[in-house]
């Protein structure tokens, strides 16, 4: 994913049973914090368009 402008740790998989509705909280939060620590994406970050 590198390859696309994806850092590592912004990609995860997890596997949650539908019985484990407690387990995709935890996951889900996790991995927003995560996230979040990463900051932006500066790959994806819209720029303002230089006029001359």
């Amino acid at each position: 994913m590198e390859h696309m402008g994806i850092e590592p740790g912004r990609l995860q998989f997890s596997w949650v049973s539908s019985a484990e509705s407690t387990k995709f909280v935890e996951v889900v939060k996790e991995v927003t914090e995560a996230i979040k620590a990463l900051g932006p994406n500066e790959h994806f970050l819209k720029t303002k368009a230089k006029v001359a």
